[in-house]
């Protein structure tokens, strides 16, 4: 699966799962940019990391993904610095639950900015490189939400199915040109959205973090296991390999048999 001497975005990069793709990309050839908000001393130490442990070259761009100039200004600094992009991770995502009635404008529109828009206006700038190399990867990180619905997370769900949506189209827009457009469906992963989940349901119940842990299981996946954020990463460098050349359009989900029920 190597993707040696390819160039890779990964938005959200700097927290677990972003993070997690990266370094496989990177552990694959791939010379990477890292995108996301953090420390910066955490963020030079990233790089560092990856760097050394994979040899390749590894830059920055702070993207405020929520603002279009800024999604479509890392593209280009991505050119400048590497020389193109080949693959394009569409990693980032917020969240935040409430019920319709109490859900504000700001988080509604902060939600779809992040989760939905950036990913269209990152594509629309990839894609005319692609093109012209007839080479590209394009992998969108969406959720079992873009599958199903929950209670209480209209605005995650709106654009996570609004992703898959993506995916489909761009899918069809690029088949036969070298270019590739998946979307992959986590359930459940130890991250810091079902951290926080872990830590309510531990004070509303009285419980042990491994009895919460268990609890969110139980309710949806029927394997009993989290995905893990390596398992994933490991899927998005096999969805960028030649292998997957044909592999397009597709919404795959990784949730423990939560969809198959």
């Amino acid at each position: 699966m190597s993707l040696q001497g390819k160039r890779a975005v990964v938005t959200g990069s700097t927290g677990e799962i972003g993070h997690s793709i990266a370094r496989t990309l990177a552990q694959q050839g791939c010379d990477v940019v890292l995108n996301g908000f953090a420390a910066q001393t955490a963020i030079d130490d990233l790089k560092q990391s990856i760097q050394k442990e994979s040899g390749v070259k590894v830059i920055y761009h702070g993207a405020d993904l929520s603002k279009p100039r800024e999604c479509r200004h890392m593209v280009e600094y991505a050119v400048s610095e590497l020389g193109s992009v080949d693959i394009l991770i569409n990693n980032a995502g917020i969240q935040h639950v409430a019920a319709i009635e109490e859900l504000s404008t700001e988080w509604w529109d902060a939600i779809l900015a992040v989760d939905l828009s950036a990913a269209f206006h990152l594509t629309a700038a990839v894609l005319p490189g692609m093109k012209e190399r007839k080479y590209g990867r394009i992998v969108n990180i969406a959720s079992v939400h873009g599958l199903v619905g929950s209670k209480y997370k209209s605005a995650y769900v709106a654009a996570k199915h609004g992703l898959i949506g993506l995916t489909k189209v761009v899918a069809l827009e690029v088949a036969g040109q070298g270019i590739t457009c998946n979307a992959i469906c986590p359930g459940f992963i130890l991250s810091p959205i079902v951290e926080r989940q872990i830590q309510e349901r531990m004070q509303a119940g009285n419980l042990s973090r491994v009895e919460a842990g268990k609890d969110i299981l139980r309710e949806k996946h029927p394997s009993g296991q989290f995905t893990r954020k390596e398992d994933l990463a490991a899927l998005v460098a096999f969805l960028c390999s030649d292998s997957c050349a044909n592999l397009t359009g597709a919404s795959i989900p990784v949730d423990g048999g939560w969809t198959a029920q």
